[in-house]
């Protein structure tokens, strides 16, 4: 087949048309603006998935400090227990000494066991922090998608010469993905 040799104008003419149609131009500025908020909610996407990882980490070092000190409570529990033992056979001259080694051991014990439960409720904590950081993750997860799919949605009405059901429906994307960012955070 040959082309025209008026055929870049027919092209020319179609491409002014476009360019002064008011639809076209709304569909674009949409699409642009909607880049913008998928960039956003996926970058707090992004930040969401770093906090969970960070919460997660922080816990299990703490949990690693809370098994040590339990450890370490079972240890002297189990030296103050041996000086109690001691304490029935040993001669008179030595009980003293030995009820002091068993306070001291029990007083550690204690401070022991005190230290790791403060530190199981800090690894509580964090843990209950990571799972909201993962429940947004996965929110703003699908608000992105939604925004990506309202984009491609909105570049069909470019395609389909200006008709509105894609634009219309490229809109109630958008907007649901703007509503479950926004939801992540309540």
């Amino acid at each position: 087949m040959s082309e025209s040799p008026t055929e870049h104008f027919e092209h020319a003419d179609h491409a002014h048309h476009a360019a002064s149609d008011p639809f076209l131009a709304r569909v674009s500025i949409m699409i642009a603006f909607l880049a913008v908020l998928s960039a956003a909610v996926g970058s707090l996407e992004t930040i969401e998935t770093a906090q969970t990882i960070s919460t997660k980490t922080d816990a299990a070092i703490r949990q690693n400090l809370a098994t040590d000190l339990w450890g370490q409570f079972s240890r002297e529990s189990l030296k103050k227990s041996m000086y109690d033992l001691a304490l029935d056979e040993a001669p008179s001259e030595r009980k003293d000494a030995l009820k002091a080694k068993s306070a001291d051991y029990e007083t550690r014990s204690r401070a022991s066991q005190d230290k790791a439960k403060e530190i199981e409720k800090a690894v509580q904590a964090e843990n209950e922090a990571s799972e909201r950081h993962e429940h947004r993750h996965l929110i703003l997860t699908v608000a992105a998608t939604l925004l990506h799919i309202a984009i491609a949605v909105a570049t069909i009405a470019i395609v389909m010469a200006g008709r509105r059901w894609p634009f219309n429906a490229a809109i109630a994307l958008g907007l649901a993905g703007v509503i479950g960012g926004i939801v992540a955070y309540l």
